[in-house]
């Protein structure tokens, strides 16, 4: 069994693998910078180790990580999401240094990183994809004749792309012309590679994920699946297990898919197989992430089943626990990406202290976070500082559930998107689950919020209010 993990990252999935190798008996090591030196993940490891003062760049750096895990003794290292999660580089080192990497191998992670390479592996298996283009494109030329042969809308997509950049949707052939060389820009910023394809649009689907657990031995099972559909430029906002809008007809079709994707590629330990689902109940294979989720907690919620602790086991070459039918689903679960965002200001980030920061609790609530009162948040990464999830037995009952525990966790000091949480769940549509990729964009009415102030943080302004005319009408007298 593994004795000892390196964590190639930080904040939030940081502290959630710490906590998982707490559980097992398993040594943790954090890596940090010098703009983390005080993040929650150095205080929660057993060692931590500063890997330098670049604060994105560090966390970045294959082989000084690898060195480290080798220097400190890890056997195994756990590479989170984000950064170099889903880098087959970091894979390839790890096994010539005979530390095993809590992932998938390299070659898959290369091929399935390569959206070409996926939807042609995916159309061998006889899974359904988008119509696109069969390989990058060579031009402009050829972008707008498959445009024509589509039909518009068409999405232009960065080929090693990820995490909803390098997507732009083009209504017309105006807007291809004017996108495409944005898009390579983009494409080649971001991932090191200028290469994209062109895809037909699905208008308005619902974003429907499966996730994956795959052993060395052959054994591929679904843990059901995800419904993302509540998502902003492409960056999911709220994830929901099950999806209230899916049969069980389709469910089992869905997770016979995801198994066969699996299977096709020769994939090992946990991965998202994500699709859309179309108007008329068609189902469209779209991306393999080949690491763990942020919105795994969703997942685990409804199945008892602890993800990172199964990737640890995996990873270890044991076999899985559980068989297809032994994997049962029980009520529903939703998370909520709490951000250090102000949505009133076009999403623009937060960052600064946080002064005072409660979490929810009572049945059915859980929090993945890695703040704390009196924490910075640095200006340096990604924005989001806790995922509040709950749980409940019926649709109506997590929605309550919801409306209750986002009202009762506290993060004083910098705007969240807390209350644009509340509108979401408050409205409607979201209510009714009748909710697709387009709700943001059609409710732009549900930023007009009007913030809050529990009783407790009101009576401490009026009381700083009169304090401080006393001490004026005190300075004046």
């Amino acid at each position: 069994m593994i004795k000892k993990v390196l964590i190639a990252n930080r904040g939030e999935i940081a502290v959630r693998i710490v906590r998982a190798c707490a559980e097992m008996g398993i040594k943790s090591v954090a890596i940090y910078t010098d703009a983390d030196r005080h993040a929650l993940h150095v205080k929660k490891a057993d060692e931590a180790y500063n890997i330098g003062p670049e604060s994105v760049a560090g966390y970045l750096n294959a082989h000084r990580i690898a060195n480290l895990a080798v220097a400190t003794g890890c056997d195994a290292l756990h590479p989170g999401y984000g950064f170099l999660s889903e880098n087959p580089e970091l894979a390839e080192i790890c096994a010539r240094r005979n530390i095993r990497f809590i992932g998938p191998s390299a070659d898959v992670i290369r091929h399935m990183g390569d959206k070409i390479a996926a939807r042609q592996a995916m159309i061998a298996a006889g899974i359904p994809v988008i119509p696109g283009s069969e390989g990058n494109l060579s031009g402009i030329d050829e972008a707008l004749a498959r445009a024509d042969e589509f039909g518009y809308p068409v999405m232009l997509k960065a080929t090693s792309g990820g995490g909803g950049r390098g997507i732009r949707r083009c209504e017309n052939a105006e807007e291809l012309r004017k996108n495409y060389d944005r898009v390579i820009s983009e494409a080649t910023k971001a991932f090191g590679s200028a290469e994209i394809f062109l895809e037909k649009c699905i208008v308005n689907p619902r974003h429907i994920e499966m996730q994956v657990l795959a052993d060395h031995h052959g054994n591929v099972i679904h843990l059901f699946e995800r419904d993302c559909s509540i998502q902003r430029r492409h960056q999911k906002l709220i994830e929901i297990a099950p999806s209230p809008q899916l049969t069980d007809h389709q469910r089992v079709f869905l997770g016979d898919l995801a198994v066969r994707a699996a299977q096709a590629v020769g994939y090992q330990n946990a991965g998202t197989v994500e699709f859309l689902l179309d108007a008329g109940g068609n189902f469209y294979f779209m991306e393999m992430n080949t690491r763990l989720q942020v919105e795994h907690t969703v997942t685990e919620q409804i199945t008892g089943i602890d993800i990172v602790r199964e990737q640890i086991r995996i990873a270890a070459g044991l076999r899985l626990r559980y068989r297809q039918d032994e994997v049962q689903r029980r009520g529903y679960a939703m998370e909520f990406r709490i951000n250090a965002e102000d949505p009133k200001n076009g999403f623009l980030p937060s960052f600064g202290r946080i002064t005072r920061y409660f979490a929810p609790g009572g049945p059915g609530v859980r929090t993945d976070g890695a703040i704390y009162t009196g924490y910075e948040i640095p200006p340096y990464y990604d924005s989001l500082c806790v995922k509040l999830t709950v749980w409940a037995l019926t649709w109506d009952e997590v929605l309550d559930r919801a409306n209750r525990a986002l009202q009762d966790i506290g993060v004083y000091g910098i705007k969240t998107t807390i209350p644009y949480h509340l509108e979401i769940i408050r409205s409607p549509e979201f209510q009714n689950a009748t909710f697709d990729t387009s709700f943001v964009e059609n409710h732009p009415e549900l930023i007009n919020y009007s913030v809050r102030r529990p009783p407790r943080e009101l009576a401490a302004v009026i009381a700083a209010a009169i304090y401080a005319h006393m001490a004026t009408a005190n300075a004046h007298s």
